[in-house]
């Protein structure tokens, strides 16, 4: 593993004696909490549990895998909501299956070859991207849906062509989860998708296997930081059921408007640290 075993301490987090602590865990439950119930309302729930997981003094290859890892169930639990949504398409499921786990265990090869160092270095553009997409995703996708004509739009782009652009995206999610959910909506879009429901039903099922051969990846080499990933990840699934429960009393447009924001300012945060 090229980030070899003497990793360093995030330079974002707190010292090293605070690991393992009453308040970390605190914090990294209530950050799993926040995000599983903003990945139920809107999305970008990696944006808070990715950070947390830094400022709680898990290294950055670690906290970056420990993010997919708590991100995981999540995953699960919608695309067996979505079930009924995806069925009708399962002819096409063994094919993104295979196209998912190859490019989400290359993605996650790549990123256990990188140092701490080299990571932290990547970070705030990894974040620049995924808060642009989350920000500008949804008119993106409506304009590829605009211009799609179903199984027509998509022979002619090409299956080739649309399935190298599916692992590449699968190739991002194994090195860097956040953002994942909507690079595949306009995938989905661009494939000639339009019924919102089915493409919400696929991008959470590709994203499930993206993240258990990346998952499966870092186990192999010990680059989850298990306690920790886990009360991460036990947050968010306590999350994720509150949130789908009172969702009718939370506006989405309102959380996603503090996503935006609270990503824009981690962004510009994670650049200050990085280049100051």
């Amino acid at each position: 593993m090229g980030s070899g075993g003497g990793r360093c301490e995030s330079r974002y987090g707190p010292a090293k004696i605070f690991r393992g602590s009453i308040v970390t865990f605190i914090l990294l439950f209530a950050a799993g909490l926040l995000g599983g119930m903003i990945n139920s309302l809107a999305g970008g729930g990696s944006f808070v549990i990715f950070p947390a997981l830094l400022f709680a003094g898990v290294p950055p290859v670690l906290a970056n895998a420990s993010n997919t890892y708590a991100c995981l169930p999540g995953y699960v639990s919608g695309a067996v909501g979505y079930w009924r949504h995806i069925a009708p398409y399962r002819e096409k499921l063994i094919g993104y299956s295979m196209i998912g786990l190859v490019g989400g265990y290359l993605g996650a090869e790549a990123l256990m070859r990188i140092s701490d160092a080299q990571f932290s270095v990547i970070i705030p553009w990894l974040m620049a991207f995924a808060v642009t997409i989350y920000i500008f995703g949804t008119r993106i996708n409506r304009w590829l849906a605009s211009r799609s004509s179903g199984s027509r739009h998509a022979a002619r782009a090409g299956a080739i062509g649309l399935g190298l652009l599916l692992l590449a995206i699968s190739f991002y999610g194994g090195f860097f989860n956040a953002g994942l959910g909507i690079v595949l909506l306009a995938w989905l879009a661009l494939a000639g998708y339009t019924d919102v429901h089915a493409m919400n039903g696929l991008k959470l099922l590709i994203s499930v296997v993206v993240s258990v051969a990346a998952v499966v990846r870092f186990a192999l080499t010990g680059s989850i930081a298990w306690v920790e990933g886990s009360v991460a990840l036990a947050g968010a699934v306590v999350g994720g059921f509150a949130a789908a429960y009172f969702s009718h009393l939370v506006p989405a447009k309102m959380i996603r408007g503090f996503v935006i924001v609270y990503g824009v300012g981690l962004t510009l945060y994670f650049f200050w640290t990085t280049y100051s």
